[in-house]
């Protein structure tokens, strides 16, 4: 309980000052950080949505790519990455239970994905949509 309790006075501590937490713990720990993060950036959030998600994660945005290129029509599968072929693990978390629970490294990939699919970072409203989304993905799901 402790560690939750410190963990919690840290992640709001790095919100408070503008940032979204080093570490996250859980898919939910990370969605409440993107949420402080989307009412930073517009004060009208209203919270994100599974169906914005799953539609982020499909559309191409006018470029050659979208997530779903890389990471499969189901994310609860692995993928492989257009470019190099590389596999790639399972982006929801249940089928990966390693995803999201790192506050550094879902912003490292955001920022690369994002750059790659979008040609500029996502903001904290298309992130939070797309964890939405991936959070309610069952597994083995046929998406």
């Amino acid at each position: 309980m402790y560690r939750r309790v410190t963990t919690a006075c840290i992640a709001l501590a790095a919100l408070a000052a503008g940032a979204v937490p080093a570490y996250a713990q859980s898919p939910a720990a990370l969605s409440e950080a993107y949420t402080q993060a989307a009412r930073r950036e517009s004060p009208g959030f209203a919270g994100f949505s599974a169906t914005r998600g799953e539609a982020f994660f499909r559309s191409t945005h006018g470029g050659e790519w979208s997530c779903a290129s890389c990471h499969t029509a189901n994310p609860a599968a692995a993928g492989r990455h257009a470019r190099t072929a590389k596999t790639i693990a399972p982006l929801a978390p249940v089928a990966n239970a390693e995803r999201f629970t790192s506050a550094a490294t879902a912003e490292k990939w955001f920022r690369r994905n994002c750059n790659d699919v979008l040609g500029r970072e996502c903001t904290a409203q298309e992130k939070g949509d797309v964890l939405a989304y991936l959070r309610q993905v069952g597994p083995g799901e046929a998406q």
